[in-house]
């Protein structure tokens, strides 16, 4: 489990993104970087670190189903992810 600040930083660097993405694209568009780099950092996209939803764990993280390896092993062996099995052979 990721401490709660960190989890916190991390919506507020998306809120920030979602904030700025049109200005951002505008600025990109007409070429005005002095411009660019007057708004505040965390408003870069690049910033983002994809993150489990359920635990905030920023490693093994599955893009598709938004959480990491271990809460998704968890979640498939309880049946929660419809069309999920474990496999055998």
């Amino acid at each position: 489990m990721a401490k709660l600040s960190v989890t916190a930083r991390q919506k507020k660097r998306e809120a920030l993104v979602a904030k700025y993405a049109g200005k951002r694209a505008a600025l990109k568009a007409s070429g005005d970087y002095k411009a660019l780099d007057k708004l505040p950092k965390n408003a870069s996209p690049v910033r983002l670190k994809n993150r489990c939803q359920l635990t905030g764990r920023p490693k093994g993280y599955l893009r598709y189903f938004g959480v990491s390896r271990l809460v998704f092993r968890d979640m498939a062996l309880q049946g929660k992810i419809p069309g999920v099995r474990k496999a055998s052979w």
